[in-house]
């Protein structure tokens, strides 16, 4: 039994010494280490500027009533189209007691100064017909009843403003109707049925009735960072993508970049707009949330890497361009770089189309997992 297990120790002994020269003979050998390829290819760079916004109708129109009162009447909505001087809304006028007094005055007044001016060209006319008054004295007494009647006139009309916001001359033009300045839609309506409403004047710029744009006219408003602004101008293309709308895309033009620019978050940021250009099949809402994407610089149909496979050393610019497939064997080449748009990187030089490069190195336990 002692010999059993004797012999048992020795042949456990000799089993871990194989097993730690293996170990240590695996251990020893080079890892053989295997790279993606990547082959040289032509295309387009461009180097693009991202700016963050929205889309806004150009012109957005606030409509103020031109007299104090309540409205009685709204006679459109939120999202209808309206044509210049197209009704809106109804205002009934409650008057100012202080000043409906001095208008029924006024118009009491007059109403007495037209009669003794009725009677004083009656009794002229008497006399004149009788050859007893000059004509300049007849004249003079005609003068006085027209300017009294004038008068009368005038102080009805005032006091027809005062009670109802409207004469009986005025007719379709009173101030009691609200209608639009111009053709265009209706994007709100903030006031409601039995609202007060205060006239705009130099004291007081009115309540709003209605906004009103048109949505024809579209302008992208958006900032863009102070590295980027430099470079752009006015007149330069630019891709609106706009997330409501699927991530469509529209083209625009600059119009506007701000000389003068804003602190957001530690950054200088610069307010542009652009003029855009929306097809008349597609509906775009004031308001919408939008990317402008702004081309740079851009090199077509050049020779291109992806960045990732450069090495950099100081000004130096290398790739290990592949020599044999099985084993991986690569020669390190300088290149002459170019345009870059932070994914792939234009070659100037040092490279031909189709070559093949060295990329990043694959993983083994990666391959085993997919395996």
């Amino acid at each position: 039994m002692k010999k059993f297990f004797k012999i048992l120790g020795f042949v456990l002994l000799a089993a871990i010494i194989v097993g730690t020269f293996a170990f240590l003979w695996k251990k020893s050998r080079p890892v053989v280490v295997n790279y993606e390829i990547v082959q040289v290819t032509t295309g387009d760079i461009e180097k693009k500027a991202v700016a963050t916004g929205k889309v806004e109708a150009r012109n957005e129109i606030q409509i103020k009533p031109q007299i104090a009162g309540i409205i009685v009447d709204i006679l459109k909505e939120a999202g209808q189209s309206v044509k210049k001087d197209e009704i809106i809304a109804r205002v009934k006028v409650i008057p100012d007691m202080v000043s409906l007094n001095s208008a029924e005055s006024r118009v009491n007044m007059s109403n007495i100064n037209l009669k003794q001016a009725q009677t004083d060209y009656d009794r002229q006319k008497m006399l004149y017909e009788k050859n007893v008054v000059s004509k300049e004295e007849f004249e003079k007494s005609l003068v006085s009843l027209k300017s009294s009647k004038e008068e009368y006139q005038s102080a009805k009309d005032n006091l027809d403003l005062t009670k109802d916001g409207i004469t009986k001359k005025s007719g379709a033009q009173s101030n009691t109707l609200i209608r639009s300045t111009i053709d265009g839609m209706i994007l709100n309506i903030p006031i409601k049925v039995g609202n007060s409403v205060i006239q705009t004047n130099s004291f007081n710029e009115g309540t709003t009735i209605a906004t009103i744009a048109n949505m024809n006219d579209m302008l992208f408003i958006g900032k863009v960072d102070e590295t980027e602004v430099g470079r752009i101008h006015k007149g330069m293309p630019l891709k609106l993508s706009i997330g409501a709308l699927n991530d469509q895309k529209f083209n625009a033009s600059l119009e506007y970049i701000s000389p003068k620019g804003t602190e957001e978050s530690g950054a200088i940021l610069f307010e542009i707009k652009a003029a855009a250009k929306i097809p008349s099949n597609v509906f775009v809402r004031s308001g919408y949330s939008a990317n402008a994407e702004i081309i740079l610089n851009s090199a077509r149909g050049v020779i291109m890497i992806p960045e990732s496979v450069i090495e950099f050393n100081k000004d130096t610019a290398s790739v290990q361009v592949l020599q044999t497939k099985n084993p991986q064997t690569f020669k390190r080449r300088i290149i002459t770089t170019g345009l870059s748009d932070g994914i792939n990187i234009e070659v100037k030089s040092g490279l031909k189309k189709g070559e093949k490069l060295r990329g990043t190195a694959i993983d083994p336990k990666a391959k085993d997992q997919k395996k």
